[in-house]
């Protein structure tokens, strides 16, 4: 038996151990779980703010590039006309082959930008025929315009078929007479005509058109393209020619240039937040000192009122022998001192006040026994003449 109570004793002493170690368990366990979610929630905080920093960052970017960097090409085919209309019956055409070609990027956004220099080429399909093995140089003019219509400027160059032997032109015949059989390929030659090695646009005069004019009646031509390419310098060369490169350098000076206004910004404001807390202990403390103050007078004021009564007491004691000496009644001035001196064991402030209070009096009385003595020297004075 008494070791079953032994083993039953040992089992309740440890009972509240285990109880005390499953509380403190769970406790930290929870403490765990809430600086766990604080993190998680941290950094999901911080994982939203550097994605929106960067899309911003993208946005800044691709902004910059599609305002800075103007047209880099634009190719438009060019359609000849000419008139038929002719006096004489010998000749079928009556003008050189025109073409209006139209410079606005879907009929509403001018291509050229003020400033930018383009070069303006035009392109030439032309069959390798007899007659245009006999036509020679040909000149090609160009005379852009603006919307109200006046010329802005004009160009003229010449070109020409390249030069090939007829034993040449045999080889190549038959070499290539299966594509050429089966329409793979022609017989016909590419003549690039650069009418403008840099081409400014007049801010003034924005050119929204251009008319090509070719002079001569029995030229042959297939097909034609206006090329307008932008000739491009310092940081827009950069950045047509190396894009990749120039947009992760772009983006990453975005992102670095706001992440530090960010964090700037965060440091002000938890410094701004640190400061107010010492601001307003400092301000407790300074309302704080006058209660100090006023409650340690309050203490010493009651240690000392007995004191105090004391000396006003012998004070007005010496004043009632004072005044008797110098051979005058109580005036009635004295008596509401006399009946005033029990009220001294009030606070500080009113103990000053009835020391004040008693000087004046002290004055009075002292003028008033002048006046006395004066009048009664005068009244002798006045009986003896």
């Amino acid at each position: 038996m008494e070791e079953f109570s032994s083993e039953d004793s040992g089992v309740q002493d440890v009972g509240p151990q285990i109880n005390g170690l499953v509380v403190q368990i769970l406790k930290t366990m929870s403490v765990l779980l809430v600086r766990v979610r604080q993190k998680v929630l941290e950094i999901a905080i911080l994982i939203c703010v550097i994605l929106l920093v960067f899309w911003v960052a993208l946005f800044l970017y691709g902004s910059f590039y599609y305002s800075f960097m103007p047209t880099a090409n634009f190719i438009t085919p060019v359609h000849f006309f000419y008139r038929t209309d002719c006096p004489s019956p010998h000749h079928s055409m009556c003008s050189f082959p025109v073409a209006n070609v139209s410079l606005l990027k879907n009929g509403k956004h001018q291509v050229m930008t003020y400033g930018q220099p383009y070069r303006i080429t035009l392109e030439l399909e032309m069959p390798e025929s007899l007659a245009n093995q006999e036509l020679g140089m040909f000149l090609v003019k160009i005379a852009p315009y603006s919307k109200a219509g006046q010329i802005v400027d004009e160009s003229a160059r010449s070109a020409m078929l390249h030069y090939r032997s007829s034993l040449l032109q045999a080889l190549g015949t038959v070499v290539f007479s299966p594509m050429l059989l089966t329409g793979a390929s022609e017989q016909k030659q590419s003549v690039s005509v650069e009418l403008y090695s840099e081409f400014k646009d007049d801010s003034y005069k924005p050119t929204v058109g251009a008319v090509i004019e070719i002079h001569s009646q029995r030229i042959q031509i297939y097909r034609a393209h206006l090329f307008i390419f932008a000739h491009f310098t310092g940081i827009r060369y950069l950045l047509y020619h190396f894009p990749l490169i120039s947009a992760l350098i772009g983006v990453m000076s975005n992102f670095t240039f706001l992440s530090l206004i960010i964090a700037l910004s965060f440091l002000q404001f938890n410094l701004g937040s640190r400061r107010l807390p010492v601001k307003t202990d400092m301000q407790q403390e300074e309302m704080n000192e006058p209660d100090d103050l006023n409650d340690q007078l309050e203490s010493q004021n009651e240690g000392n009122a007995p004191e105090n009564v004391d000396t006003m007491d012998c004070n007005s004691v010496e004043m009632e022998e004072s005044i008797p000496d110098m051979g005058v009644e109580e005036s009635d001035d004295s008596r509401e001192l006399a009946e005033d001196e029990p009220i001294c064991e009030a606070g500080d402030g009113e103990m000053i006040l009835r020391h004040r209070h008693l000087s004046q009096d002290m004055l009075q009385s002292s003028q008033a026994l002048t006046d006395t003595k004066d009048k009664n020297y005068y009244r002798v004075g006045c009986s003896s003449f």
